[in-house]
């Protein structure tokens, strides 16, 4: 398991993405890494999580979870609902049912 305590979460609504950032533990250097991120599209009561994304050679050391754990932790700040269109995310919430309550249904 990668040491999570590393990362830290970045946020651009802009561009409506967090990211994952691989901190190089030197304060002044400018080499901080993307791991991965997740895009969204935001409503105005919801926020729908469209992809997640973790780099390849990052894969396999819990970033994602705890990238994901980080947005629905903020989502949830904000008092908006999810919708999970990422299966990485609608995995996440049925093995984390503390989040269950944010989420709503994927419109088929």
């Amino acid at each position: 398991m990668a040491d999570i305590a590393k990362v830290w979460i970045s946020h651009s609504p802009a561009q409506e993405r967090y990211e994952a950032v691989l901190a190089s533990g030197d304060v002044t250097a400018l080499d901080d890494v993307v791991v991965g991120y997740v895009d969204y599209v935001s409503e105005p009561y919801q926020v729908v999580l469209t992809h997640t994304v973790i780099r390849e050679q990052y894969s396999g050391h819990g970033y994602a979870a705890e990238l994901v754990r980080a947005v629905l932790e903020d989502i949830r700040a904000n008092g908006k609902q999810v919708v999970p269109v990422c299966s990485y995310v609608q995995r996440f919430i049925e093995r984390h049912p503390e989040y269950s309550d944010m989420a709503v249904a994927v419109p088929q």
